[in-house]
């Protein structure tokens, strides 16, 4: 095992193949070689199993099994003495193709998107540790390095969770977004509910946004692609058929079935602390919106990230005799940290005009439109 191994990535065109390309190459300092269909410049497989001290495979769900194969057939045994990765959303199709391999293996399976941040600091990352043993210490290198709160599984342990964790979820976002985007829909289209909206709708309704901007491919694999999601879906279908049932029967009786079946029951099945931790979880959510909805504020870019930008930009608003209300932080689409500072309904526009041409004037962050 080398101290510094060579990164060769699978499906280095798509879009956590490039992300971890980024990462290996700015946080770990590793030289990484990739192969893709998509991108003409890209080294061949040969070249990837021969330069390759760690292989990693980044394609779509219902691929990768088959592909690991063709690279262990490639390979007729070179890659003894090679790790195999993937990051893919099902585990047991791929680490057992891997194992097939005369690699070490091992499965992970970062629980978010690409992000924009360089590491995945705050998201929880899946790992199937399968056949590993020279490697171990590399492995725990490249988990310390990410960041990740790492959870470990088996590949049956992470199939059966995902089928509920994301299919079940994904799923029932879906089928609200298809009844809110009924033509026919007599409550009016969801331009007009979204004024209208409670803490939990708008919720729901960002998650439903987030799966329809992102790639298909990925969704589609996640449900077809996991043989447990079937029967996952067809229980949650069959719970949702009663609550119709009870509602539409409408009397005392269906009422209290009601109560006892899906408020009780599930109360006791979720147990006072996954309750109580959720139930705050949520509350946290709802201010976090009530101050990105509040007119009051101001959105800030500060171009020099680095210890006490924050301080000079706090000390703008407290020499403008400025209380901030609250303070929250971003990332766009291009990497920026963006702040958004709330301040108090009875402040004048005139106030935090003068507070953002400070800003300016010292030269300490960029005011950013609307």
């Amino acid at each position: 095992m080398k101290t510094s191994p060579c990164i060769g990535i699978v499906g280095s065109a798509g879009a956590y193949g490039r992300w971890l390309r980024v990462f290996f190459e700015t946080r770990m300092g590793l030289r990484v070689v990739g192969h893709d269909p998509a991108d003409a410049h890209s080294a061949s497989e040969e070249a990837l199993l021969a330069q390759s001290d760690v292989l990693l495979f980044a394609a779509p769900i219902r691929l990768t099994a088959a592909l690991i194969d063709d690279y262990a057939l490639r390979a007729a045994g070179s890659e003894a003495g090679q790790l195999w990765l993937d990051v893919t959303s099902v585990k047991v199709g791929p680490v057992a193709a891997m194992l097939r391999s005369k690699a070490e293996v091992a499965g992970l399976h970062p629980m978010t998107a690409p992000p924009k941040a360089p590491t995945l600091k705050g998201r929880v990352m899946v790992v199937c540790e399968a056949r590993v043993e020279r490697w171990k210490s590399w492995l725990d290198a490249l988990v310390a390095a990410l960041e990740a709160e790492a959870v470990a599984a088996t590949p049956e342990q992470h199939d059966r969770a995902m089928a509920l964790v994301q299919a079940m979820v994904h799923a029932g976002h879906l089928a609200q977004a298809g009844v809110l985007g009924e033509p026919s829909a007599w409550a009016g289209s969801l331009a007009t509910l979204l004024p209208l909206r409670s803490a939990a709708f708008e919720m729901d309704v960002a998650i439903a946004a987030r799966i329809l901007s992102l790639n298909p491919d990925i969704y589609e694999d996640i449900q077809f692609g996991n043989p447990h999601v079937p029967h996952v879906l067809h229980s949650l279908a069959a719970r949702l058929q009663r609550i119709a049932a009870l509602v539409a029967q409408g009397d005392d009786a269906a009422r209290a079935a009601f109560r006892s079946e899906f408020l009780d029951g599930n109360r006791a099945a979720f147990g006072a602390e996954v309750l109580a931790d959720g139930n705050y979880t949520f509350e946290r959510l709802g201010y976090l919106l009530a101050d990105l909805h509040d007119p009051q504020a101001l959105g800030i870019h500060l171009p020099d990230d680095q210890p006490g930008a924050l301080r000079a930009l706090l000390e703008v608003f407290e020499s403008c005799r400025l209380n901030i209300a609250s303070l929250h932080s971003s990332r766009t689409p291009a990497g920026e940290v963006h702040f958004r500072l709330g301040f108090d309904r009875g402040v004048a526009p005139e106030r935090l005009a003068l507070a953002a041409a400070e800003l300016q004037r010292r030269g300490i962050g960029r005011v950013l439109p609307g």
